[in-house]
Parts: structure tokens; C-alpha cells; sequence
């Protein structure tokens, strides 16, 4: 859950941008958005409006933690840096919507990249496209009263709507993963052989089970019927080379009526060269 604090937390010159983009009542000053046309058109169609481009960002310091090198482990110092630095980017662009009086956030991407500067910090930031219920329907939208974000496309987020189903949040799971080293034996036995890792085989897979299973116990959070759009990543940040991240993000949605009628797909030749 997001900290109750976190809005100190966005920059005055945000607020100020935001408060200029919401205007005053039920006239918006202006919007800006990060999706292209033919997904703008789409999330209209939808009956959304957008209400503006929204950012959360947040520079970790990432620990330090020792591993048994014979030992498969997770690095749980670093799941939980990882973890929370996410979580603490998501939050701030939450709230940036919020203040935009947002129901939702959709196309958002979620990246990563460490400072040059400094080998132990590394960015999270979280973007996307706030966007709000043109009907005036938007609290039935919110999830426990905020915003709910999804990482699905324009296109996609339409078809969803048109199928009967609708976003509640976007759901994540991680596992930082020590892998551990071969004996001195063991590699001279492996020397010109075909032979599986085993160290790496069993665990590369706990890993990934570990972050997809966290990532499902966050949407059950929600009631969630189902994940969509998943995707998993894996970084290392510079670590050790047998210490790798898992990370798992998927969209989790919910019925929204029983009948879910799948629009029929039509077959369309670009007139570009």
C-alpha cells in the first residue's frame, strides 16, 4: 500500500503543473499524453478522457548483502530494495493522478536504470496517462479509492472494456536469486560434456516461482479474477553474476458484466510503403 505521506513527497512544481492542467469545476485547462493517436481515439471511444501525463520516480540506494556461494538463496535484502523502490515510484505517479482528479492510469511503463555516478543507486520511474470517466461514473472505477493502473496498450484497454472485463491494478513480484558456484570437481567433471546446470536449472525456476507467486497473492489482494498482459524481466544491476533479479508485472482485472461478448477481429492492409 502506498505511504500516507507520499504526497510531501511530489515535487511544488508538480503541484503546480497539476492544479494548472485540472482547472477550476468541470473545465480541464489542458491535458498531455504519452499514447499515440490511434490509442488516444481508442481509450476515448472507451469512454475515457484523458486527463493528463503523470510521473512517480524514486532514487534507491540498494544494500549490501553476502551470500554462501555454495548455496542457492534468495538475496532477500534485495528483493524487498527493489521491491519497494517500485512501489514507491508507482505511488508518487498515483498521486499525481489523484490530484488531476484521475480515475485510472493506463499504458503505464515501469523501468529501471542505475546512476552513473554511483554503482549502489538506481532510478525507478513509473509514467503513464491519467484519464477519468467522461460519464461522471469514475468512483465505480477506483480501486479502495484511488486511481487504478494498468500497463496494457490503448488498443488493448478498449477491447477489454468491449469484452466485459475492466483493470483494478497493476500487480508485481520480484526475487533477487544467488545462484550457486560448482565445485572445483564438479567443473573438471563437466569439462567437454553435455550435462545440465543443475545449480542454475533449479534455481533460475524457484526464482521466477517466487516473484510469480507474489505477483498472484497482489491480485487476489485486489479480488481479481485474472492477470493479463504478464511479462517478466531479469536484471542483474551490476551485481555479482550469479545474482539475478526476477521481475514479473501483469494487469489484474475483474468481470464487469456476466456475458463477454469478444469483438470480431477485422483484417486491415496499411498503404504504407
Amino acid at each position: 500500500m502506498p505511504d500516507d505521506n507520499i504526497s510531501d513527497s511530489l515535487p511544488e512544481d508538480a503541484h503546480k503543473r497539476l492544479k494548472e492542467m485540472r482547472g477550476t469545476g468541470a473545465k480541464r485547462v489542458l491535458f498531455t499524453s504519452d499514447l499515440s493517436v490511434n490509442e488516444f481515439l481508442l481509450v476515448k471511444e472507451a469512454g475515457f478522457e484523458a486527463a493528463g501525463l503523470v510521473v512517480g520516480s524514486s532514487i534507491y540506494h540498494i544494500g549490501f548483502q553476502l551470500a554462501a556461494w555454495t548455496k542457492n538463496q534468495e538475496m532477500n535484502v534485495l528483493t524487498q530494495a527493489l521491491y519497494h523502490a517500485r512501489e514507491l515510484a508507482m505511488s508518487r505517479m498515483e498521486e499525481e493522478a489523484s490530484e488531476l482528479g484521475a480515475d485510472g492510469i493506463v499504458g503505464v511503463r515501469l523501468t529501471a536504470k542505475r546512476m552513473e555516478w554511483n554503482s549502489d543507486l538506481a532510478e525507478f520511474i513509473a509514467i503513464g496517462t491519467a484519464v477519468y470517466r467522461a460519464d461522471g461514473t469514475g468512483k465505480d472505477w477506483q480501486v479502495q479509492g484511488r486511481p487504478f493502473t494498468s500497463d496494457l496498450s490503448g488498443q488493448d484497454f478498449w477491447t477489454l472494456l468491449k469484452a466485459g472485463y475492466r483493470p483494478v491494478g497493476m500487480v508485481m513480484g520480484n526475487c533477487v536469486y544467488h545462484i550457486a558456484l560448482q565445485s572445483m570437481g564438479q567443473m573438471f567433471k563437466n569439462i567437454g560434456k553435455n550435462v545440465e546446470m543443475t545449480n542454475f536449472t533449479q534455481g533460475l525456476y524457484d526464482a521466477r516461482e517466487l516473484a510469480m507467486e507474489r505477483m498472484q497473492v497482489e491480485a487476489e489482494n485486489v479480488h481479481a479474477e485474472g492477470i493479463v498482459g504478464v511479462d517478466i524481466h531479469e536484471g542483474n544491476y551490476g551485481w555479482s553474476p550469479h545474482v539475478i533479479e526476477f521481475f514479473v508485472v501483469g494487469t489484474a482485472i475483474v468481470p464487469i458484466r456476466e456475458d463477454h461478448h469478444i469483438p470480431t477481429p477485422q483484417l486491415v492492409l496499411s498503404v504504407n510503403d
